[in-house]
């Protein structure tokens, strides 16, 4: 079977259930015998790209064509993407794909302009205390490319920070070996999601030039969206230089189902989270030993229907699994100390296990509510949290890109109340400049 059944919940928590660092995964030897040619013997991904970053801080243009040629076999004399290339993309988009990305571009908007937060201000007899609520000035969308460009998470990171207000978005996305040119279907995306300036530029060089600007790229305040692990590597390591919105690892689901639910749909859905990529995680938790069978036997049986099946074998037998659990509440207790990403609930009157959930980037509510149709166009983004981080982070929405500025406008009336207190707590502290500046006020 591809996908390995677990009654001994002891196992399936060695196993599936077992969170794996995305920074400790073992380096494929195609992989490191890269790394040996471009950067020498031994050299780690990490130190791969401490190398690039630096290169692109010190030499600025220079190092990311270098890049650009060693790494993507790609000479690039210009970075920026002009407008007639995008106007041209359009014609080499099939024209329903092009009303599906409005389609879900119009969704993924509507939903996010309902997280309005508002500056205020509230005035008393000592004065005032309030925000402001801001927009960042610039932010920096990453889009990877390759055999598999993602249209989908570049709408889902840049509408709502279009909506937030920032005030200039601009994308990295690596060219295509072919033809040195960025995918046409991700300018596409990136002109209906409302970008104002495109770089061909992928990898590590891409997310340095973002962080510390060069004379082509401009600097940003927060960088977003999915990518390799050296993307990931270097966007961890830029953090502090600029924000960022996540180390987004594996994507994962977790799916809770009873015996009533449909086992097809369960091992559909199963799959769809699977052939992402080899890391991949889809667990099954439920009560039901009939389920978790007929669930085994379906995925079996719909994975040779799939185009990505070798890739999708992989993701089953390395991080995923079906796991037998005593009830309901058991699998809550799981999922909640798991975190997903994404936690499908197939369940009779799933609704009234809502409230059971303390953890996941997104709860998806029935068998008519999966998590593909969150993945294109039900409106939250699906860029959410991943690796356990639900246990204190969430999804991208407008939040992501705004800042908070707090306004203090006291006057002397809450001077005389709460002076004394700030020097006491001052002088409690050794902070002798602290106390005075508060004493020499109250004695005035």
């Amino acid at each position: 079977m591809p996908i390995k059944l677990y009654t001994d919940l002891a196992l399936a928590k060695q196993g599936p259930l077992a969170r794996v660092a995305f920074d400790t995964v073992e380096i494929p030897e195609r992989l490191q015998h890269s790394l040996d040619t471009m950067f020498g013997a031994g050299t780690t991904p990490t130190a791969a790209v401490d190398q690039i970053l630096a290169s692109v801080r010190r030499d600025g243009d220079a190092a990311l064509q270098h890049w650009s040629r060693t790494i993507e076999g790609v000479a690039i004399n210009e970075f920026e993407v002009d407008r007639l290339a995008i106007e041209a993309a359009y014609a080499l988009v099939d024209p329903l794909l092009i009303e599906a990305l409005r389609v879900s571009a119009a969704e993924i908007e509507r939903f996010h302009r309902k997280q309005t937060r508002q500056s205020w201000v509230d005035w008393s007899d000592e004065g005032a205390l309030g925000q402001i609520v801001l927009p960042l000035d610039r932010i920096g969308a990453y889009a990877p490319g390759g055999t598999a460009p993602l249209p989908s998470s570049l709408l889902m990171g840049v509408i709502p920070a279009k909506v937030a207000g920032v005030r200039e978005i601009i994308v990295c996305s690596p060219p295509q070996r072919a033809t040195g040119e960025i995918s046409p279907l991700v300018l596409v995306a990136a002109d209906i999601a409302g970008v104002d300036r495109i770089f061909r530029l992928g990898g590590a060089q891409a997310i340095a030039a973002m962080a510390y600007g060069t004379n082509s790229v401009p600097h940003v305040d927060k960088i977003i969206g999915p990518g390799n692990l050296f993307v990931v590597l270097a966007k961890k390591a830029v953090y502090g230089t600029v924000d960022i919105e996540a180390l987004p690892g594996p994507t994962e689901t977790m799916v809770i189902a009873d015996a009533d639910a449909n086992p097809e749909l369960v091992a559909a859905d199963l799959l769809a989270q699977a052939e992402h990529d080899l890391l991949a995680s889809a667990i099954l938790l439920t009560p039901s030993l009939d389920l978790a069978e007929k669930v085994q036997a379906a995925v079996g049986r719909q994975l040779e229907e799939l185009d990505r099946a070798e890739i999708t074998a992989q993701a089953l037998a390395n991080r995923s699994g079906i796991v037998l659990v005593p009830g309901l509440d058991a699998a809550f207790e799981i999922s909640n100390a798991y975190g997903p990403e994404h936690l499908c609930l197939l369940l009779n009157d799933p609704w009234q296990y809502v409230g059971k959930v303390r953890n996941a980037g997104g709860i998806f509510i029935g068998e008519r509510s999966f998590e593909v149709l969150g993945d294109y166009v039900a409106g939250p983004s699906h860029i959410m949290p991943t690796g356990g981080t639900a246990r204190y982070a969430s999804p991208v929405n407008v939040d992501h890109f705004r800042k908070v500025i707090s306004l203090v406008g006291l006057n002397e009336k809450a001077l005389q109340r709460l002076g004394p207190i700030a020097q006491r707590l001052a002088e409690a502290e050794g902070l002798t400049a602290h106390a005075a500046a508060v004493r020499r006020r109250l004695v005035q």
